[in-house]
């Protein structure tokens, strides 16, 4: 059932043809209701879009002063950035922030993004899981008019407010450098090719290697998860070309280095017998033998200003039937793991 409506316990109650006190006792799960219709209170309150307010206290001003946010996965530097940067702004807003990871997994980022409606927070911001396809689990924060803005991996609509990098200029960078050092076989690692950043950034590789009259070959881009095991499996399958590609570009740090690593294991010098590039200018970049050519990707002024620009929006300080895309800079930076022309020049 599609409303606009704040759908109450009284609409529920009129529903079921049963008392309120019922029906408010029921979604709170009192066993003085049976058992039998609570489960019916519960899966029509869910049907018709009901909120479920944990947060009594507000129920008159129907505000919490807390901002959800989902992301694929808590274990990594540049999601760490990222939700530094959202905690730093809303706190000096006055807001709280509701952290869920999806762990990649579409059917997660359904249930924590109806568990964050039920809890009545004011905005939410998301970074979409690998394998998500339908964004109808958004659907009841449009209804409700409730701000809603995508941050790194975003979906490719206009209806929805934004918050990237150039993933496509940022890829097309990374990989003219390696052509520039005289790589003319650069293998790519990548994500999955549903979100947009890993979408991207080989969009930026393939552009990069006809502008430069290299042929585009399939075999040479790896999708994965970019899991360790995922890492070690491609760069084995590197390691086993009857021709090796000279350079690999990866679509972030840890990747990377875990290849890296692999091939240094094997016998394998970097840059000279194979140039490496990663994305994100993690910690990790920074400590590895050598270090590792990169993309500056501002995570922290990346969660900042998504934000900023949701609490805008929540204040009224900005139109929320106008949707922007954000797009902010990124920088490529140049390490030793892929500098061939100065150990040639050397």
């Amino acid at each position: 059932m599609k409303t606009d409506k704040i759908i109450t316990i009284y609409d529920i109650a009129e529903r079921l043809k049963l008392a309120p006190s019922t029906i408010s006792r029921g979604l709170q799960d009192n066993p003085a209701v049976n058992a039998k219709t609570r489960k019916k209170i519960f899966d029509t309150a869910n049907e018709m879009g009901y909120r479920f307010n944990t947060f009594a206290r507000n129920l008159r001003n129907q505000k919490t002063n807390t901002i959800g946010v989902i992301v694929p996965r808590l274990n990594s530097y540049f999601i760490s950035a990222i939700l530094a940067g959202i905690e730093k702004e809303l706190n000096s807003a006055g807001y709280n922030m509701l952290i869920s990871q999806s762990l990649e997994l579409e059917e997660n980022e359904v249930k924590y993004a109806k568990a964050m409606l039920h809890n009545r927070v004011d905005g939410l911001i998301v970074n979409l899981a690998a394998n998500t396809q339908s964004l109808s689990h958004f659907d009841g924060y449009i209804r409700h008019n409730i701000p809603l803005l995508f941050v790194d991996r975003v979906v490719e609509n206009d209806d929805f407010n934004k918050v990237v990098i150039n993933n496509t200029k940022a890829g097309y960078e990374i990989t003219s450098h390696l052509i520039g050092q005289g790589c003319r076989k650069i293998a790519h690692l990548t994500g999955s090719l549903m979100r947009n950043v890993y979408h991207d950034r080989k969009a930026g590789y393939m552009t990069a290697l006809a502008e430069h009259g290299i042929p585009y070959d399939e075999q040479l881009v790896f999708e994965t998860d970019l899991t360790e095991e995922s890492s070690i499996k491609a760069a084995q399958q590197i390691l086993a070309m009857k021709v090796r590609p000279d350079a690999l570009f990866v679509a972030n740090d840890l990747s990377a280095v875990i290849c890296m690593k692999v091939f240094k294991d094997a016998g394998l010098l970097i840059p000279e017998d194979i140039a490496l590039a990663g994305f994100n200018n993690d910690v990790i970049s920074r400590i590895s033998e050598p270090m590792l050519t990169t993309v500056n990707y501002p995570g922290e002024e990346m969660g900042k200003m998504a934000a900023r620009h949701l609490v805008a929006h929540i204040r009224g300080e900005s139109d929320m039937t106008l949707a922007n895309t954000i797009i902010l800079k990124s920088q490529l930076v140049i390490r030793a793991s892929s500098l061939k022309k100065k150990s040639n020049d050397e």
